[in-house]
């Protein structure tokens, strides 16, 4: 049950007051001694999917939703103050992108593992995922118990990857620097150069070399080509 919503999107909720009454098919059936519970912190900018999910893990045996959070700076508040044993985590978040708040909580310390879960199917995100210290990568239309099955997996140590995305052939590192990789980010947001030179202490004639350095790269035609070409990859 929540206790309430915390400063910054984030919700926290209380442990069950004693065993659970609903038991997943192919769970431990009860009787049988279980460890203490994997405490999971979901993050979901999408209410009702959010909703929908906590509803989920909290209904599998051994695993207990700790606390919700709606945004990336919210995550990383929340995973600080309940120190979850597994962050189930969207990329495509509000504030902070997820695959910035996992680089976030790994260079954190706070032990926690971290389970993406998107529907975002493109290997570059995978990459950049495990790259930031994600355990395992989800894609959403995995099924209940495959979701359950990734948490326990990667609160245990191991590692959980959507077998679609395994088998994926289009993984290919980006050919883009990381500093091309950011302008041509914020150029996908809808800034124009000025704005961008403003984010990022840049001239204007500074992001406009980048922007052409990643249009020529991804062997674009335009601007729009190259971050339609970059996010396919999802090299953004």
């Amino acid at each position: 049950m929540r206790d309430g919503e915390t400063p910054g999107g984030g919700t926290s909720r209380a442990a069950p007051g004693g065993a659970s009454e609903v038991v997943a098919v192919g769970a431990v059936p009860s009787g049988i001694a279980v460890s203490s519970d994997i405490g999971v912190l979901v993050v979901e900018d999408h209410a009702v999917v959010r909703s929908g999910l906590a509803a989920l893990l909290d209904g599998e045996l051994g695993i207990r939703v700790v606390g919700e959070a709606a945004d990336g700076a919210a995550a990383l508040a929340e995973a600080g103050r309940l120190r979850p044993e597994v962050v189930l985590l969207d990329i495509d978040l509000p504030v902070l992108d997820g695959i910035s708040v996992a680089a976030r909580l790994t260079g954190a310390g706070y032990g926690c593992r971290i389970l993406m879960l998107t529907a975002l199917d493109r290997p570059g995100h995978l990459a950049r995922a495990l790259a930031a210290g994600a355990s395992g990568y989800l894609l959403k239309s995995a099924t209940p118990a495959e979701t359950a099955d990734a948490v326990r997996r990667v609160a245990g140590g191991g590692r959980a990857v959507d077998p679609r995305m395994r088998e994926d052939p289009r993984g290919r590192p980006s050919p883009l620097t990381e500093r091309e990789a950011e302008v041509l980010r914020l150029a996908a947001s809808g800034a124009h150069a000025r704005e961008v030179a403003a984010e990022l202490f840049l001239s204007v004639g500074t992001v406009r070399n980048r922007l052409s350095a990643a249009v020529s790269k991804l062997h674009a035609r335009t601007l729009v080509d190259a971050v339609r070409i970059a996010e396919r990859y999802g090299w953004l």
